[in-house]
């Protein structure tokens, strides 16, 4: 990818519109119909829309690697993941609202069930109402409020999921998830990966063992586990490096919070896929960069769901002429990762990406699908040459040399 520093002297201000839509896990290998989710609905839309854009397949970090959300975000808004490798805690954090602070130690945790042999029967606790969530964050909070001195600032997020703050000096990154990432083990606790990280290390584990105690009565969310460790990072804000005034459509905190850490404006909205889009309607004119993300093609894809997979997919499609009518001066549609439904998990698989400007040699694809993608005139990419590509067709990057 081009270096911060030449993309920083290119870059220039300007009134053109670009609109990025991520359907979050789109991509997809052939299910049980010897189809994949692309390819099994029926997606007017954004078939035509393919036939007017030029497309290929996206790799988030490199070919054979299977990327967590964070980095395949962070390559499409042009950040090399390699470079900024950013705990899964603290954009959990960001993404509820919380203030970190240089003492602070991030994590994301999930509400988890164990049986009576101690062994996760689900990662999820059966995707926990929100709600229940909520109950259960303040019990705990109750019962764990601080561990050798060091503050624990419990706060829910959705469904299942919740994030952990750990307020104290001497706290460091550098653990080992404390989640088996698997069903049939046993609790995992985390490791340090140097010295500097002992100490939490050490606090985290007994949160863990605390609030499992706490928790003993509360199935199906009757453990914990928790990943992505980490302190905020700093980047360099998208306003700086590619003179972009950019807002945020989403529903789940990690992408708010994952927008937040690179500078976008994060909107209100509701929860469903129809608010996101009137969300869109109304802020058109305030912003040159809308990220809209859609997050329950990823969820069905986890769950194993394809036929649901599929409803997303065919829902979004009814709302692409609303994106159309707006005539935005580049459109993108893409995912950030693959999640096939038959994986029941991120995969290592490309990513369907379609572009549509002025601008753009219009290919031969007729239909957004993986194996008409592949054929289309980008061919196979790294995700973290989108914006650049985006960037250029709205007209705002100067020329580079003499």
């Amino acid at each position: 990818m081009i270096k911060e520093e030449i993309i920083r002297s290119l870059t220039v201000p300007t009134d053109s519109k670009i609109i990025l839509l991520v359907l979050d896990g789109i991509g997809d290998i052939p299910y049980l119909n010897q189809q994949t989710a692309l390819e099994t609905a029926h997606i007017p839309n954004l078939d035509n829309l393919a036939a007017q854009s030029v497309c290929g397949l996206t790799d988030p970090v490199s070919p054979g690697i299977t990327p967590g959300s964070g980095p395949a975000h962070l390559s499409l808004f042009g950040y090399d993941p390699i470079k900024y490798q950013i705990g899964r805690g603290v954009l959990e954090a960001l993404g509820i609202g919380m203030e970190l602070t240089p003492d602070d130690l991030a994590c994301r945790g999930n509400f988890a069930t164990i049986n009576e042999a101690g062994l996760i029967t689900d990662r999820r606790a059966g995707r926990l109402a929100t709600e229940v969530n909520e109950k259960i964050c303040r019990m705990m909070q109750d019962k764990i409020a601080e561990i050798e001195g060091v503050k624990v600032i419990i706060a829910p997020g959705k469904e299942h999921r919740f994030v952990v703050v750990f307020r104290g000096k001497g706290l460091e990154e550098g653990l080992t998830d404390a989640d088996p990432q698997k069903v049939g083990e046993k609790i995992k606790f985390t490791e340090p990966l140097s010295s500097a990280a002992e100490k939490s290390a050490r606090i985290i584990n007994k949160f863990i063992t605390l609030a499992t105690e706490v928790l003993k009565e509360s199935y199906p969310a009757n453990t914990v586990l928790l990943r992505g460790f980490a302190k905020h990072p700093g980047l360099p804000l998208m306003s700086e490096l590619f003179k972009l005034n950019p807002a945020a459509i989403a529903t789940y905190p990690m992408y708010k919070g994952l927008a937040k850490l690179v500078g976008m404006k994060v909107l209100p909205c509701g929860e469903t896929i129809e608010d996101e889009f009137e969300v869109l309607q109304k802020n058109y004119l305030h912003y040159d960069f809308f990220y809209l993300h859609i997050k329950k093609t990823d969820s069905y894809g986890e769950d194993g769901n394809f036929e649901e997979k599929v409803k997303i997919v065919e829902e979004v499609d009814k709302f692409i002429p609303e994106i159309l009518n707006l005539d935005p001066d580049v459109l993108v549609v893409t995912g950030d990762h693959s999640t096939p439904a038959s994986l029941k998990g991120h995969s290592w698989h490309p990513n369907p990406f379609m572009l549509k400007s002025k601008y753009i040699r219009i290919d031969e694809v007729k239909k957004f699908t993986e194996n008409e993608c592949v054929k289309g005139g980008l061919g196979r990419f790294p995700a973290t040459d989108a914006l650049s590509l985006m960037l250029a067709n709205a007209l705002k990057m100067k020329k580079f040399g003499a």
